[in-house]
C-alpha cells in the first residue's frame, strides 16, 4: 500500500505527541508498505525516517484556506491508497480514501466564547467551519480512530456514527519519559525543585488552562486546603500563553501558588516524583495521558470522575466530582493524610500504566490501514 500520514502537527503538544509516537512505532513495525509523511517546512529538514517512509513538504498551516484548497492536490500527486488524518481537519475537497483520528469533542461540547481568544462573531464563524469540516471527516472516512470508549460513545450519540466504523486505540506513556523516570537521581530532582522554588509538600497539575481544564476550581480548592495545611503548595505547569495569563492575572498574588510554565520531560518527571498528589480536575478529556505519566512516576492521583478519566485511571486513582470543591478537597485530603492509601494508589498505578502502550496503538492502527 501507499499510505499518507498528515504530520503537520508534528511539533505540537497533544496531537503532535500522538503523531510522533505513531510514526516512531510504525517504523519499527512495518517495512513492507510505502509511507508518505507530510510535514511543515520547520519540521521537514529535522526529521530522519526509515527507508520506506518518505518525507513530503506540505507547508499548509492547519485550519486555513490552503489546507482546504491546495493540500488535496498535493495528496493526489502521490497516488495514495489511503491517507490518515490524525485530527478532524480533513480537507473537504480531497476525493481519495482516508481515515481520521478524533481525539475528543471538546470544541463541540465547550462551544463558548470564553474558550476562545477571538470575539463573538469570529468565534461563531469558526464554530460553523469546525462543524462542517468535522462532519465531512466523520461521514466520508473509511474508519474513525479514537483514543477512548468515552469518545466513541460521544461520536455515536452526537453524530450517529455506527460502532462498526469506530476503532479505539488507547494511548500510552512515552518511552523517553519512562527512561527519565528510571534514571532521575535524587540530587537531580532536588536541583529541579530548587529551580522552580518548590518545597514539598505540594499538589501538582500539568496541562493547558483552557476552560474545560477547570483550573480555577482547582485553585479555589487549594485555597480551601491551605486553611488546614499551612505548608502546602500548588504547582501548576503548562505552556499556554493566553489562558494561563488570564489565570495568573486573577490568582498570581496568592501565596504558595507556583506557575512553573513550560516543563522539559526531566522537569516534569521530577515534579511528578516529589508531589504528594497529582490532580486532574478536568470537566472533559478525550484520554488523559497525565494520569498514566503520574502512575509511571510513582505519584498518587486524584482525578475528576467524568469523561474518559475513570476509563484510563481504573482503580489506581481516587475520584471526585469536578464541580464540587469540597469533594475535591476531601479526596486530596485523604491522600495527604493516609500513607497507606498513598502506597496502595502508587502500587495500583504502577500496574495500571503498563496496560497501555504506543506500540499497541500503532499495531491496531496498522490493522486499520491494511483493512481499509
Amino acid at each position: 500500500m501507499r499510505i499518507g500520514i498528515d504530520a503537520r502537527f508534528y511539533q505540537q503538544s497533544g496531537i503532535g505527541r500522538y503523531i510522533r509516537n505513531l510514526l516512531s512505532q510504525l517504523q519499527k513495525l512495518d517495512t513492507k508498505n510505502e509511507y508518505f509523511i507530510f510535514f511543515l517546512k520547520e519540521d521537514f529538514d529535522k526529521i530522519e525516517l526509515a527507508p520506506n517512509f518518505h518525507k513530503v513538504l506540505a507547508n499548509f498551516h492547519w485550519y486555513g484556506l490552503e489546507e482546504q484548497f491546495k493540500f488535496p492536490g498535493l495528496l493526489l500527486r502521490y497516488k495514495l491508497d489511503l491517507v490518515h488524518f490524525p485530527h478532524f481537519n480533513v480537507p473537504i475537497f480531497y476525493p481519495g480514501k482516508f481515515i481520521v483520528t478524533i481525539h475528543d469533542l471538546i470544541h463541540q461540547n465547550f462551544a463558548m466564547t470564553r474558550a476562545s481568544t477571538h470575539g463573538g462573531l469570529v468565534y461563531k464563524i469558526k464554530q460553523l467551519g469546525y462543524q462542517r469540516v468535522l462532519g465531512h471527516g466523520l461521514m466520508q472516512s473509511q474508519k474513525i480512530i479514537t483514543v477512548s470508549e468515552f469518545v466513541a460513545k460521544e461520536l455515536a450519540k452526537k453524530w450517529y456514527i455506527q460502532d462498526s466504523k469506530i476503532v479505539i486505540t488507547p494511548e500510552g506513556v512515552e518511552e523517553d519519559l519512562l527512561k527519565l523516570a528510571d534514571k532521575l537521581t535524587k540530587s537531580d530532582g532536588i536541583k529541579i525543585l530548587k529551580k522552580f522554588k518548590v518545597t514539598p509538600p505540594y499538589i501538582f497539575y500539568i496541562g493547558n488552562a483552557h476552560p474545560h481544564k477547570n483550573i480555577e476550581v482547582l485553585i479555589e480548592t487549594f485555597l480551601i486546603l491551605r486553611k488546614k495545611y499551612q505548608y502546602l503548595t500548588l504547582v501548576l505547569g503548562g505552556h499556554d500563553h493566553y489562558f494561563w495569563q488570564k489565570i495568573k492575572n486573577k490568582y498570581g498574588s496568592q501565596k504558595d501558588i507556583i506557575f512553573a510554565g513550560f516543563l522539559t520531560d526531566q522537569e516534569l518527571v521530577a515534579l511528578y516524583k516529589s508531589a504528594q498528589v497529582f490532580v486532574m480536575p478536568s470537566l472533559e478529556e478525550g484520554f488523559g495521558i497525565p494520569l498514566l505519566e503520574a502512575f509511571a512516576c510513582g505519584c498518587p492521583v486524584a482525578s475528576s470522575n467524568v469523561a474518559s478519566l475513570p476509563e484510563v485511571g481504573g482503580d489506581a486513582a481516587l475520584y471526585f466530582n469536578p464541580k464540587d470543591k469540597q469533594d475535591i478537597a476531601d479526596k486530596i485530603s485523604q491522600i495527604l493524610n493516609n500513607s497507606k492509601l498513598r502506597q496502595e494508589l502508587i502500587a495500583k498505578g504502577e500496574k495500571r500504566y503498563k496496560q497501555f502502550s504506543w506500540e499497541k496503538l500503532a499495531q491496531k492502527t496498522l490493522e486499520v490501514y491494511t483493512q481499509s
